[in-house]
Parts: structure tokens; C-alpha cells; sequence
């Protein structure tokens, strides 16, 4: 398996200190900055693509990394919840603001004979 993408993401819940709503926000914020078209383009078959996805939250024990695997499109996908990200205290008293960063890692079986520059 080779790597073929890597993004990187940031959710929060700024009032309900849900980890989980807050690292399905960071997936999907890492999702926004990326687009795969080489698997239409290519005819490459997504089923065959493994998807890892490390979050870090303040709390992981308090991250559904289920729920978080559930939210991504394609491939098959694993979660781990990390020590991480941040909690910010909230001045009125209501417990933190909770921010989590997410890394997504993308590999795909290539072999690297299968795949050459092009001089044009």
C-alpha cells in the first residue's frame, strides 16, 4: 500500500464539548481542501483504498471513532482517537470549547513499476 494523500482538518464544538460532532467537523474540514478524481479518472476501484484517520482530542476516550468512521465516502476506513487538539476554557463557566484536529491518510495498492513521468 502507498500513501497517496494526506489532509489535515479542524472541528470544534464551541458549546456542547461533544468530541465527536467536534472530529467529524475536522474530517469534514480536511475533506474540503482535497478531491480524489483519479479513481474516474484512472478507473481505479475505490473499494480497494484504505482510509486512516487519526484525531486528537483533549478527551479521546469521549470520541465515537465509529460514528467518525461512518461519515467518510469511500474505501475502507479505520479511526483512532489521540491525545490532542484543544480545550479552551469558557469564561461563562459552561465547561470548554472543544477543538480536534484530524490527519487523513489515503493508501492505495500501486505498484511502483505500474507508474512513470511523462516527458510531455
Amino acid at each position: 500500500m502507498k500513501r497517496i494523500i494526506l489532509e489535515m482538518g479542524m472541528g470544534n464544538d464551541l458549546y456542547g464539548q461533544d468530541y465527536t460532532k467536534a472530529a467529524i467537523r475536522a474530517v469534514e474540514d480536511a475533506f474540503r481542501h482535497s478531491t480524489l478524481s483519479m479513481f474516474s479518472t484512472l478507473g481505479l476501484d475505490p473499494s480497494l483504498m484504505e482510509v486512516r484517520v487519526s484525531v486528537g482530542a483533549q478527551n479521546p476516550d469521549a470520541v465515537d471513532v465509529d460514528a467518525v468512521a461512518a461519515t467518510l465516502p469511500r474505501g475502507r476506513a479505520s479511526v483512532r482517537a489521540v491525545l490532542g487538539g484543544q480545550d479552551v476554557e469558557n469564561p461563562s463557566g459552561d465547561g470548554p470549547h472543544v477543538i480536534v484536529s484530524a490527519a487523513i491518510e489515503a493508501y492505495y495498492p500501486i505498484e511502483a513499476t505500474a507508474w512513470k513521468l511523462s516527458n510531455s
